[in-house]
């Protein structure tokens, strides 16, 4: 499988992530190498990238793009949220910058046989790290309509949850597994009313969302890798987040208020006692998106949206 990665929203990614000649960086989704090149260039020969992906076909993609700072990158099979294990390993404890690009890649959505588009026919799996033992089939074919309706209620924001999981029971029951994607689309398809489907964007596209996060986990994932990445960032680094959405932008958005707030005592009380700092401060008030002009040349980054912070507690102040 060819890899083409157009990075998403890379010149505002730079402009924040400001990578210096020497430094040390960490691009936790390498994917197909566009932002991890980028960076490169910008941190030159003294510098290091640690190249971290749980996609064991986008960190090969990544070694054969990137090949020509071979001497500078060190390419990790992980998942960003254990970027502590990851850099102790390394016997790095603190580096300059940290990219995280969150969610599907184009190419995962390109290689039909990995189950993660509902635009062709192919095994139930989206799983993104391939030794995973859970796949969308093990949820689709053993979770009752409960836990189907929280799941894509809760992270698909599906407002037909409770129906399509019903739909999904009664099929399995009628007709056994569902094991294909195109036999899911075809059940949400049925499970959504005609005049609801001619609605808005494709009818399976936000059940095929939830399944995707429930099995790789993604939001708890998410939430453990952006406090682990603040917590490894040295004096006056920078971490960037690109997510795609909303339930992915809120948890960093949630996550860098208070690692920039000073004090998160009850409101009322004479003075401070929980006595807590600042760990960084806010260098996107609000998230940045993608130019019109961008959006030409990579549709993909319609829904991108990049929030950054910079550390400023020093290492010496309690960290």
């Amino acid at each position: 499988m060819l890899f083409s990665h157009e990075p998403v929203l890379l010149k505002q990614t730079l402009e924040l992530l400001n990578p210096q000649p020497g430094e040390v960086f960490v691009d936790g989704t390498v994917g197909g190498g566009g932002h991890s090149r980028a960076i490169l260039e910008k941190i030159g020969s003294n510098g290091r990238l640690i190249a971290i992906d749980q996609d064991q076909n986008a960190l090969a993609a990544a070694e054969k793009s990137l090949a020509p700072w071979r001497n500078n990158v060190t390419f990790v099979h992980d998942n960003f949220a254990n970027i502590r294990n990851v850099l102790k390993s390394l016997q790095l404890n603190k580096v300059d910058g940290i990219l995280l690009d969150i969610g599907v890649s184009s190419h995962q959505l390109d290689e039909d046989e990995r189950g993660f588009s509902f635009h062709a026919n192919a095994p139930l799996d989206m799983r993104m790290n391939q030794g995973a033992a859970l796949t969308a089939a093990d949820l689709v074919n053993r979770l009752d309509e409960r836990e189907l309706t929280r799941i894509l209620r809760d992270f698909g924001e599906e407002l037909w949850a409770g129906r399509i999981a019903a739909f999904i029971v009664a099929s399995r029951k009628t007709k056994g597994p569902i094991e294909t994607t195109s036999q899911l689309v075809e059940v949400i398809k049925a499970a959504i009313p005609a005049k609801a489907r001619r609605r808005g964007p494709h009818p399976a596209r936000r059940t095929f969302q939830a399944l995707r996060i429930a099995v790789n986990d993604e939001l708890a994932l998410l939430e453990k890798g952006v406090h682990e990445g603040i917590s490894c960032l040295r004096h006056k680094g920078r971490l960037a987040v690109i997510t795609f959405h909303s339930l992915e932008d809120r948890i960093v958005k949630k996550i860098f208020q208070y690692a920039a707030a000073d004090c998160h005592c009850p409101p009322g009380l004479p003075q401070c006692v929980c006595s807590k700092e600042a760990l960084v401060t806010i260098l996107t008030g609000k998230p940045v998106q993608a130019t019109e002009e961008e959006l030409l040349n990579n549709p993909r980054a319609r829904s991108a949206k990049l929030r950054a912070v910079r550390k400023v507690l020093e290492e010496s102040e309690g960290e």
